[in-house]
């Protein structure tokens, strides 16, 4: 009889982790969405190339290596059919892959217009077959880095990834457009800049729902476990808690940009939403409802005033906005777990930020650097001019409306 039991056990977390990761791969479809939406017309066939790329190229070298790297155990070495204590091994390993996934998709965005394809596919296998690995070896696997220290011992702790997947992928993301540059008449001689609209909001809204829904894989699958009465409990709990998060970042920047400008914006309202969830990643399991709610609302506020202060002072061009909800906000994640988790410190999640920004941010400068003496990293002036389509897939996406 017990036997049975822990079998259901097993049948029913592996169904669940599954499940989760389905959630999470369609995150995929949702930074497609809003990335494209958020770009020009004369760059959408590029920007969604680049999104089914990056995701087919993150499951197949995490596959061949990164995996081994961060957990130890390779697929290609030693197979991950067989069965673990609780779950089935492989769909551990595909749980993982969409997180790698979604952290490379968190560059896509804020190099968007401006950079050539097949480098960014370079970065790409390198980013998820190594860089991410390593940070997420030290973090997740709980591995001391570089032989010096244990951050799970300096009281670092980050539930989903606020840090782990989202701060690395914005600081990857800086990187690339610090080596990048502008887009061509995003900023005027006298250093004032320019607002570059995206082409179709109504596709980034749809991304940005389709993001809020597979963000409930994102976290809940990160309780690994359904079949008990307290796993259960803390599932729901952590959708609860995802949710109101998301919410309370859509409130407080609509309110907040209204106060500023007058108006309600809707890509701030968007990056809100996004904001609040990646708040409240690193921690959903502990707060209350109120709580998670206005953890998400302070993240709503701080994506508002990242953005305009990256754009108007630091001149960072990200078309998206990646780097302020997922690199400022991720940080703000980190540091609002303790608040509510007393076995967390400041001084932990400090040392861990800092330790995730320090080699995700250098080895992707370096990588990106290296691109662009070997292969070149952006397309010329009059490509960008007439489009990255043209120039980097050879079509449109909107060719009826040409001329």
């Amino acid at each position: 009889m017990e036997n049975t039991i822990l079998e259901m056990q097993f049948a029913l977390d592996t169904f669940y982790f599954l499940m989760m990761g389905a959630l999470v791969m369609w995150m995929a479809a949702g930074f497609s969405m809003l990335e494209a939406g958020m770009v020009r017309s004369k760059n959408t066939a590029e920007i969604l190339t680049k999104n089914i790329g990056l995701f087919a190229i993150a499951c197949t070298t995490y596959m061949v290596y990164g995996y081994d790297l961060m957990y130890g155990g390779g697929i290609l070495l030693d197979g991950i059919s067989g069965a673990g204590d609780k779950y089935s091994n492989a769909s551990d390993f595909f749980f993982q892959v969409v997180f790698v996934a979604t952290a490379m998709s968190i560059v896509s965005g804020a190099v968007a217009e401006r950079m050539k394809l097949f480098s960014f596919f370079a970065f790409a296998v390198v980013f998820t077959g190594i860089i991410y690995p390593m940070e997420g070896a030290w973090t997740w696997a709980g591995e001391s880095v570089f032989g010096l220290y244990k951050l799970g011992d300096l009281g670092f702790a980050d539930f989903a990834g606020s840090g782990i997947v989202h701060m690395a992928g914005a600081a990857a993301a800086l990187a690339g457009v610090i080596v990048l540059g502008a887009r061509k008449g995003k900023y005027n001689k006298d250093g004032s800049s320019n607002a570059i609209p995206g082409a179709n909001m109504p596709l980034a809204t749809l991304g940005t729902f389709i993001l809020w829904m597979g963000w409930f894989g994102f976290n809940g699958g990160s309780v690994l476990a359904m079949a008990s009465k307290e796993s259960a409990n803390a599932v729901a709990m952590v959708f609860l808690n995802t949710n109101a998060a998301a919410a309370g970042g859509v409130i407080a920047a609509l309110i907040l940009v209204k106060l500023l400008w007058g108006k309600a914006d809707l890509t701030m309202a968007l990056n809100g939403a996004l904001a609040g969830l990646v708040a409240i990643t690193a921690g959903p399991d502990t707060p209350t409802a109120l709580e998670a709610t206005l953890i998400g609302a302070v993240g709503g506020i701080l994506v508002v005033f990242s953005i305009s202060t990256l754009d108007k002072v630091f001149k960072i061009d990200d078309p998206v906005g990646a780097i302020s909800v997922h690199g400022v906000v991720g940080f703000w994640g980190l540091l609002a777990v303790p608040l509510t988790n007393s076995a967390v410190s400041f001084s932990g999640q400090l040392a861990g930020a800092g330790t995730i920004f320090v080699w995700v941010f250098g080895t992707s400068l370096v990588l990106w650097l290296a691109l662009k003496a070997i292969m070149g990293v952006r397309i010329s002036e009059e490509e960008e001019y007439s489009g990255a389509d043209i120039a980097e897939c050879g079509l449109e996406a909107y060719p009826e409306f040409t001329k």
